[in-house]
């Protein structure tokens, strides 16, 4: 153990090579992708129902399909990639993600639309934990890794506030090139990744694959999402849309059951008992639930209220964009010097502000009335998505890595689709009118100051430092997992 502890010292403060520097950037590729793929969507979606003719339902269902497939299907894919290989799994599903989001580009009806998101949202949930996992295994805790991660959860923030100005100037040449843009982006980083890209070589867990537990769980994560997904339109059919989150709920029930007794469970129950990735999840689910609910909003008063372009919408959000260029130079320098907590709940706090500061919002705004609030969720997002992605693997063994990535997105899945629905019916239930608007506004305030409560009780907690650091989180999942990995494993 020595020995491995002072090979790994040795290379924590050597400089990054320009292979690391190459791998890096292969893998925030995989992951910026993801991002601009989702928010390119949002922008060219009333291109897409004239031109096809799409209903309103089946154009909600285009979202909700890529949903479904990468919130059921996050779970199973972390744990897949830990079992079956990093490096294997993110190139395989690159590659089915390659292949389907050129197919949606080629859909003449709404199903076509829908089986292809469905198919790249699994694709996405597969391949997100295995890159994420690929990060932290190739490069070592420490500032090497801080740093790596800081890149990496900026090029990711990024792909989503980017996204926006890219789905407006690419629908303005035809929403299929949406769909094309990404498969030659995709192409080019499949090619890089075969070249740069591969496994540390760590061992792999032990025991078989609990296909039991794989079926429970994500039979559960597609209902409970679509479930979400129905509470957008709270009075179509609430008896189903009950019916369907109880049974998610149940099934949820009998996964947690499955994994109690199982010899090879798919989560290790133990991982869930460590009260720092606990919050991780909490607050990144949170976090999440506040920017979709806003992002929405904000959509919604430009275009629809103000009468807005797409194009003049995606620049207007593209201050948002400073998350690009600030996470991977600012934030692992704060990180370092005042530890993940303090950092993310200061990043927490900026989105509260930000949302807090729309409430006032008139038909009448300049944009120079907005931009204060948009330049703080860029910064709020620069110094929270950062050590969001940095704490969700803090502590946990390496070969879980995938997994503790997998909770990670799972968690984001969930916020966003619980904001967007929390939001939506707001908005239905206080009427047409800036008065709705507004009103809908308090439900990511609200979420954003929730956030930032479950991330400052991670500041202070008896026998430990309350610096929010590496080591704190570290000792606490290690406490939650040794005993029952001796049981499990």
């Amino acid at each position: 153990m020595s020995n491995s502890m002072g090979g790994i010292a040795v290379r924590q403060h050597a400089p990054m090579t320009g292979r690391a520097w190459g791998v890096l950037l292969v893998l925030c590729g995989a992951i910026f992708l993801e991002g601009i793929d989702v928010a390119m969507l949002n922008v060219a979606l009333p291109s897409i129902r004239a031109d096809l003719g799409l209903s309103t339902g089946m154009l909600s269902g285009v979202v909700s399909a890529y949903v479904l497939g990468y919130g059921g299907f996050m779970l199973l894919g972390g744990r897949a990639a830990d079992l079956l290989g990093h490096r294997r799994m993110f190139l395989l599903w690159l590659t089915v993600f390659l292949v389907f989001s050129g197919l949606g580009g080629f859909a003449t009806q709404g199903w076509m639309l829908l089986a292809a998101r469905f198919v790249t949202g699994v694709a996405s949930a597969f391949m997100a934990p295995a890159g994420l996992a690929l990060v932290t295994s190739n490069f070592p805790e420490g500032p090497v890794r801080t740093k790596a991660l800081g890149v990496y959860a900026g090029t990711a923030a990024g792909g989503f506030s980017l996204g926006l100005v890219a789905g407006g100037v690419l629908t303005a040449f035809g929403w299929r090139w949406v769909f094309f843009a990404p498969v030659i982006l995709s192409v080019l980083i499949l090619g890089a990744a075969l070249v740069l890209v591969r496994d540390t070589g760590g061992e792999r867990p032990l025991g078989g694959f609990d296909l039991a537990g794989a079926f429970a769980v994500t039979g559960a994560m597609v209902l409970l999402v679509y479930g979400m997904v129905r509470l957008e339109h709270p009075g179509e059919g609430p008896g189903l849309t009950a019916g369907t989150i109880a049974a998610g709920l149940a099934l949820l029930g009998l996964f947690v059951a499955i994994e109690r007794r199982s010899s090879s469970p798919l989560v290790r129950l133990g991982m869930l008992r460590a009260a720092p990735l606990v919050r991780v999840n909490a607050a990144a689910l949170l976090f999440l639930f506040a920017f979709a609910g806003f992002q929405f909003l904000i959509t919604l008063y430009l275009q629809e209220w103000r009468g807005w372009s797409t194009m003049q919408t995606g620049l207007a959000m593209l201050v948002i964009g400073i998350d690009t260029v600030l996470a991977p130079t600012l934030t692992p320098r704060l990180v370092s010097r005042f530890g993940n907590t303090r950092v993310l709940l200061c990043g927490i706090v900026l989105a509260a502000v930000a949302y807090a500061l729309f409430l006032p919002v008139r038909m009448d705004w300049t944009y120079a009335a907005m931009l204060p609030a948009l330049l703080l969720l860029g910064l709020s997002f620069s110094l929270a998505y950062g050590p969001l992605t940095m704490a969700a693997t803090e502590g946990v063994d390496e070969d879980e890595h995938g997994l503790a990535g997998g909770l990670l997105y799972t968690a984001m899945q969930f916020g966003t689709a619980l904001g967007l629905s929390a939001v939506t019916a707001v908005s239905v239930a206080a009427g047409p009118g800036p008065g709705a608007l507004r009103t809908a506004l308090v439900v990511p305030v609200a979420a954003a100051v929730l956030g930032a409560v479950v991330v400052a009780s991670g500041l202070r907690t008896p026998g430990r430092r309350a610096s929010g650091g590496a080591s704190a989180p570290a000792q606490d999942a290690a406490r939650a997992r040794s005993p029952q990995r001796d049981v499990t494993h």
